[in-house]
């Protein structure tokens, strides 16, 4: 959620006065990480089943993913990256905001938030993108799209072999980490079996370090298509597979008398981080929050197409403001939207406005497009990407003495 850059490419230069002039942002970047956060607060406020929950459900999460890449991309270097000092510096500050993010999303998750809780997750993902800050963009790519299919098929054999655990879309909280069954319960979900399982999330931070590393506005048009091109392949050989294939047929088979097969293609879907491993034919849907590689695929290919059409409508100052402030504030939003939906919830406004409906969102979004643009405009850094900035740097000078200053200031969150 914080993110890096100096700008590069085709687009007008930002106002002497705007925050990307100040900061050098790519405004496109935070305008779809802006999408990334209404999303997911449409994923945890809209009524299941229907259009918008149906069009943002696990892909938000996706895009979020996609993005905490090109930010560690653009972090550590971007198109060139650090080497020597400057890439422990960049090592340090990186490793720094996996705690607090780590930490933040236990906090949360042990406040009883009404949602899936992805900061914890996050910060594991982001140690584990540490020993690849020197590979650049072939390397990246090459390596996220061969994770893309194994990684998967890797956890269906383990999963198949380990009793299911009592708790589906389990996200860790701090009591997990106050006796070692819940250590070894939360490593399990945070790996394996959790809400967002690293081992199948790791091609979607690969897919975006690579674009970070290759330069986003540099790329926007072939971004866009290779982005449409995942999409179309990931959900529909997905969909080839289950309907002109036998696939949908085979799962209809193991629920017959339990469901009929308008459920079995309800609980398709949508998923709570993996699959049920039962039969392979599992592997075959691309479902949210399926974990398959169809998904990751088809996932990852929206989230790179959304990407570059924001690089392509980018403006330092226009009507979007408000978007890309949300995506410039993205940790503050994130974990605020949880604050209010864990303190209104069933039992006050969601009650008075109706659960299941679009109000709640509405005015999640409006209060965000507001707050974070009023926030962007008079006082820069949100107040939680502040903390995170300021936390980071002094660590990584404190660890990594005699640092240039230019590896201080060629980078901006």
């Amino acid at each position: 959620m914080t993110e890096s850059s100096t700008s590069s490419g085709a687009g007008p230069p930002p106002t002497a006065r705007s925050p990307a002039a100040r900061t050098g942002r790519l405004v496109g970047i935070d305008m779809a990480r802006g999408l990334a956060v209404l999303g997911m607060f449409a994923a945890h406020t809209v009524p299941s089943g229907g259009w918008l929950y149906t069009l943002v459900s696990g892909r938000s999460a996706a895009l979020f993913a996609v993005l905490a890449g090109v930010s560690i991309a653009l972090l550590s270097g971007g198109t060139e990256p650090h080497t020597g000092r400057r890439r422990t510096l960049s090592a340090v500050r990186i490793a720094v905001r996996a705690v607090v993010l780590f930490v933040l999303g236990l906090v949360l998750t042990s406040m009883q938030v009404p949602a899936m809780v992805i900061l914890t997750f996050y910060g594991v993902l982001f140690v584990l993108a540490i020993p690849l800050l020197p590979l650049r963009a072939t390397w990246l790519a090459v390596l996220a799209a061969v994770l893309a299919v194994v990684t998967p098929l890797v956890s269906f054999l383990i999963r198949s072999d380990i009793p299911t655990p009592n708790r589906l879309g389990y996200t860790p909280d701090l009591a997990d980490f106050t006796s070692l069954g819940g250590v070894a319960e939360a490593f399990r979900a945070i790996v394996l079996t959790g809400a967002y399982p690293v081992l199948t999330w790791i091609p979607f931070l690969l897919a975006g370090m690579a674009l970070g590393r290759l330069g986003p506005r540099g790329h926007r048009g072939p971004l866009v298509a290779i982005g449409i091109g995942l999409a179309l392949l990931g959900y529909g050989v997905s969909w080839l597979a289950l309907y002109a294939f036998g696939g949908f047929e085979r799962l209809v088979g193991l629920y017959r008398g339990k469901f009929p097969p308008r459920v079995v293609e309800e609980l398709l879907a949508s998923n709570l981080g993996t699959v049920p491993t039962e039969d392979p034919a599992y592997l075959l849907t691309a479902g949210a929050h399926s974990g398959t590689p169809f998904e990751i695929i088809g996932a990852t290919g929206v989230a790179l197409a959304v990407i570059g059409l924001c690089l392509f409508v980018e403006r330092p100052r226009t009507v979007l403001f408000p978007l890309a402030a949300v995506g410039a504030l993205a940790l503050t939003c994130y974990a605020g939207h949880l604050l209010v939906l864990r303190a209104f919830g069933p039992g006050g406004l969601a009650h008075l406005i109706g659960e299941h409906s679009y109000t709640l969102w509405l005015l999640l979004v409006t209060g965000a497009l507001l707050s974070a643009a009023l926030w962007r405009r008079f006082l820069g850094r949100g107040p939680l990407e502040w903390a995170l900035h300021r936390l980071s740097a002094l660590i990584g000078r404190v660890i990594v003495r005699g640092n240039p200053t230019s590896a201080e200031n060629s980078t901006s969150e």
